[in-house]
């Protein structure tokens, strides 16, 4: 029988308090959380802002978590060095936000800090292979970028499930890696953001995300330890293995 590989839960800090940004970061870390994902937006390339490099800064100060830094901005290479002595963990750019896609994932990864490749909802799935061994994570929108508290779109379904058997098909693991015989390594990352809860988590799980980013339902949570838990559960039957 294979392993199944445990649900990975990161609170979107968007839906936090930006009076106490630590002190939000700390309770997302008691929490249980397992990252805290951190959407930095520019006011271009999504109608929106959000914080930048010395935010990300004082929350590292504030936290051990793991920091998923999504980067909603155009010209994502020109800020890397920034985001990664800010303290980021993993950077994930947008597919749309720059015509130097495979190179700016290496510049990542050169910088001793996890890549990640985002979709929004209108870029199609027939893209995203040709970037599986070049990043440590898929993320597929879904909702259109930029705000919180947005209603999920059950359409992006189907581009998860298609990341998910291509990933499959070609035994491509964590980090893009194909595992020499007889290893074995946890499955390829594919996340989701936006309108996620236990309803809409549980049909992205379904479909083969395996990493949830959640802002509202956890911050409105009456107990977010709680919520956690209850996200985490889903994956006893159906986490990838």
């Amino acid at each position: 029988m294979q392993k199944k590989w445990p649900l990975i839960i990161e609170p979107s800090i968007l839906s936090g308090d930006f009076g106490c940004l630590a002190s939000e970061a700390i309770k997302v870390e008691e929490a249980g959380a397992d990252a805290l994902h951190l959407d930095i937006m520019d006011g271009h390339f999504v109608p929106n802002l959000s914080f930048g490099p010395k935010a990300v800064a004082a929350i590292n100060r504030a936290t051990n978590l793991f920091l998923d830094v999504h980067l909603m901005i155009y010209n994502p290479f020109d800020y890397i060095e920034r985001f990664v002595e800010a303290g980021a963990n993993r950077i994930t750019i947008h597919f749309e936000a720059t015509e130097e896609v495979a190179d700016t994932l290496a510049y990542i990864r050169r910088c001793n800090v996890e890549a990640g490749l985002a979709f929004s909802p209108e870029t199609s799935e027939s893209l995203i292979p040709k970037y599986l061994d070049k990043c440590d994570l898929i993320l597929i929108m879904t909702v259109n970028p930029g705000f919180g508290g947005q209603a999920f779109m059950p359409e992006m379904l189907e581009k998860i499930s298609f990341t998910r058997d291509v990933c499959d098909q070609l035994n491509v693991r964590k980090g893009g890696i194909v595992p020499k015989e007889g290893e074995i390594l946890p499955p390829f990352n594919i996340q989701v953001d936006g309108g996620i809860d236990d309803k809409t988590a549980a049909l992205c799980l379904k479909a083969g995300a395996n990493v949830f980013v959640s802002g509202t339902h956890l911050f409105k949570a009456p107990n977010m330890a709680k919520a956690i838990l209850d996200l985490r559960a889903l994956g006893k039957n159906e986490a990838p293995s």
